[in-house]
């Protein structure tokens, strides 16, 4: 639903907003409080915490970042929400097609990229509040680049070494574990990055290479 379609709503959609930085969940906040947008932040928190007891809960929608830096998993967040029939819009830093596929396989509806106009985020609400999902441009690429993805083919030395740094083994551990340097340690960790970015997922940060490792099995769910 566009920004302007959204104005023809009876009731303006109550949303939640969660994210770890204050100044972007004010601005967000200002941005979805304005009279076009047809939303009520009834919640604007930096921590997940409070919500569920929060005295404007529930509401329609929680927008909430997809890497909170908190102690609980963004699937655990999404199932206690589905279980009041609460829809979720995730909010990344990141929009690669690994991040964008995780976020959608926990159950967000879809997930806004910080980097893109605040319309898509008041598109994806609205949508969201409807039970439907409103994926940006970048979303879409990204969930074809994921369907589309190629296998990497990664060695198998390169594999251990992405497996066990994915563990939180520091490099020298990696080197030790596989009796070798460290500088060779180091070398399979960035053969295997770089040929999973040619695959069309970014495992740049320990973040997303930890979230990989857990989609794929190689280390137990948080």
């Amino acid at each position: 639903m566009t920004t302007a379609g959204a104005e023809t709503r009876r009731h303006r959609v109550r949303v939640a907003l969660i994210d770890d930085h204050l100044l972007l969940v004010e601005g967000l906040a200002a941005r979805l409080s304005a009279p076009r947008a047809r939303i009520e932040v009834a919640v604007a928190l930096t921590d997940w915490r409070p919500l569920l007891e929060h005295p404007a809960f529930p509401v329609d929608v929680v927008v909430v970042e997809f890497g909170l830096e908190d102690d609980v998993p963004f699937e655990a967040k999404v199932q206690q929400l589905h279980e009041r029939g609460i829809a979720v819009v995730a909010l990344s830093r990141t929009q690669d097609a690994a991040t964008v596929h995780a976020a959608l396989t926990a159950g967000a509806v879809t997930l806004v990229p910080k980097n893109e106009p605040a319309e898509h985020l008041v598109a994806a609400v609205h949508a969201a509040a409807d039970g439907r999902a409103h994926h940006s441009p970048a979303v879409r690429d990204a969930l074809e680049a994921w369907a589309n993805r190629a296998d990497p083919s990664l060695g198998r030395q390169e594999l251990t070494a992405l497996q066990l740094y994915a563990q939180g083994r520091s490099v020298h551990e990696v080197a030790v574990h596989m009796a070798t340097t460290d500088q060779t340690a180091k070398s399979y960790i960035k053969r295997g990055r770089r040929k999973y970015l040619l695959a069309g997922v970014d495992l740049g940060t320990k973040v997303l290479l930890r979230r990989h490792a857990i989609r794929e099995g190689w280390i137990p769910p948080e």
